[in-house]
């Protein structure tokens, strides 16, 4: 079965980048093993996932210039900073660089799903590789001349379609491939993005090292590396990506997930699926989940430095606001480690829960992040009271999985709702509300942690307003998705030859394949600079029960 699209007149996709990058060459041959997809677009999303450890480029680019008085830059507007090349900025405006490509990546996806699901993945993701590793180069020649706007235009909109198209070019690909483990396959990849700043992050913090020398900081030449090793990791994903035949079903295999799913048996149109109450809840879903998850991750830091202050170094009568400069930084170097531990449980918590989601079900799995999440966040400010640190920790560990395992999970829910034929575009659409909540989350926590500060109250009392407000979040997302049922019929499209050639090819030519020489180079590739990262993380994380 062929998708037919309508160029603009006198333009040819197929043209721009003929042949190789055409969705027909991509087409799986006989005996090919579907196990070397995973790491194909792991190989993408690690590299995008660097998005979330731009945060180790901020100091750095707030010190470029030397000598300057420290007051000789003081009201510069954010139009100043943005042309400036005699002032340093400040954190403010390089973290617009993040920001901005949090939401273009969200705006990407939602405009060029249906795009994606026409030409393939591996045009997807070589445009992908083009945009994210070719905005890290124009933010390199934008520190290098010292232009604010430069920076913004290359890391903020052009590497943020470039993690849009990114994060979602395996999707659709990856559920055709393993419609008997949908959770699996998507958790497989999206534990990439999580991943990509464990590994990034100290890498660029080895290339800074490597390159400062005097007045050079090191940071443009970090960007331009990172760039060229970006672009040859994400070509590699992208052409390695491979699409089944038509209809394809693995020899031996259940045609969807067992366990307790509601699949649909048909599809929805693109044009259709935001018009059904299904769509909206799952939105929800995910905007309350991410919500409350984001707002503790970009908070955790300074939260875990506030609320247990000197415990943390083995003072326990000392606290926040009590210590000195060199307790303040031995306390912030623990809770860079507390950041580090809840990455990983992000990470992990991807894989896990969308492969548990398999058996249990995408609506069960669900309702267990958000009963889970009201207990977990209702009880750590009373952990924190009771001066328990570990619980403290656990009870936020567990919620970062939940946080992460909802990305990973949702792909699946969509494709057992709405069919796999345009699943990759509802995900790109359904992507709003992460964006959405990027904004939301952080903004309740630190909104209310300044309100309580401002009225007197101490500093390890501050979050707890915070955590029950983000508890009730999750009690409406509880309910959101509770009220998911099967779409229905009227919107679901039976393609009825579709499935006589389904029976006919179900697993024909192409194999599931498994452990060969090919798989192992290929998971190897991916997996030996995940598992460098993860020693990273745990050796940081460690301090922290020092």
């Amino acid at each position: 079965m062929s998708i037919s699209y309508a160029a603009p007149p006198g333009f040819s996709l197929d043209s721009a980048a003929p042949g190789l990058l055409a969705r027909e060459r991509t087409v799986a041959g006989p005996g090919f093993n579907r196990w070397l997809v995973p790491p194909a677009a792991l190989a993408i999303h690690l590299c995008i996932g660097m998005a979330y450890g731009l945060s180790v480029f901020w100091l750095p680019l707030t010190h470029l210039i030397g000598g300057t008085p420290a007051d000789a830059c003081k009201g510069m507007g954010i139009g100043g900073s943005l042309f400036t090349t005699g002032c340093n900025w400040r954190v403010d405006d390089v973290n617009w660089m993040f920001k901005l490509s949090i939401v273009v990546l969200g705006c990407a996806a939602a405009l060029f799903g249906g795009w994606l699901e026409r030409v393939g993945p591996r045009r997807a993701g070589v445009t992908s590789a083009l945009c994210w590793s070719g905005g890290l180069a124009i933010t390199a020649l934008g520190i290098w001349l010292h232009q604010l706007w430069i920076m913004w235009l290359g890391t903020g909109l052009i590497g943020g379609v470039g993690l849009g198209l990114g994060y979602i070019s395996p999707v659709s690909t990856l559920i055709k491939w393993f419609p008997d483990r949908r959770g699996m396959a998507t958790g497989m990849a999206i534990m990439g993005f999580g991943g990509g700043a464990m590994i990034g992050a100290p890498l660029a913090n080895l290339l800074i090292d490597n390159f400062k020398s005097g007045a050079d900081a090191g940071v443009w030449q970090t960007f331009l590396v990172l760039a060229a090793l970006y672009l040859v990791f994400m070509l590699a994903g992208a052409f390695g990506y491979r699409i089944p035949p038509a209809n394809w079903q693995p020899a031996g295999a259940p045609a969807v997930a067992t366990g307790r799913q509601v699949v649909a048996h048909g599809h929805v149109d693109l044009g259709d699926a935001h018009r059904t109450p299904q769509f909206w809840l799952i939105w929800a879903v995910l905007f309350l989940n991410v919500s409350a998850g984001i707002g503790v991750l970009a908070m955790s830091s300074p939260m875990l430095q506030e609320i247990f202050g000197g415990h943390l170094i083995g003072q326990p009568d000392v606290g926040f606001t009590q210590l000195d400069d060199s307790q303040r930084k031995a306390v912030a170097g623990i809770a860079a480690g507390f950041t580090g531990l809840l990455s990983l449980f992000n990470i992990f918590g991807r894989f896990f829960w969308a492969s548990f989601s398999d058996r249990i079900g995408r609506r069960l799995t669900y309702a267990t992040f958000f009963a889970g999440g009201v207990l977990l966040y209702a009880a750590a400010p009373w952990f924190a009271h009771a001066g328990s640190r570990a619980l403290f920790v656990a009870a936020l560990c567990v919620i970062l999985s939940f946080y992460g395992g909802g990305f990973a999970t949702v792909p699946a829910y969509l494709a057992d709702l709405f069919g796999t034929r345009f699943v990759g575009a509802i995900h790109g659409r359904l992507l709003t509300a992460w964006a959405a909540a990027g904004l939301v989350g952080p903004t309740i926590v630190s909104q209310l942690r300044d309100a309580r500060i401002a009225a007197g109250v101490p500093r390890d009392l501050v979050y707890d307003d915070a955590m029950h407000v983000l508890a009730g979040l999750l009690v409406v997302g509880f309910v959101c998705n509770l009220l998911i049922r099967p779409v229905a019929a009227r919107w679901l499209k039976v393609d009825t030859e579709a499935i006589a050639a389904a029976s006919r090819q179900s697993g024909s030519g192409v194999g599931t394949g498994g452990l060969t020489f090919g798989a192992v180079v290929a998971w190897s590739a991916v997996g030996v600079p995940l598992a460098w990262g993860v020693y990273k993380t745990v050796a940081a994380a460690l301090k922290l029960f020092s």
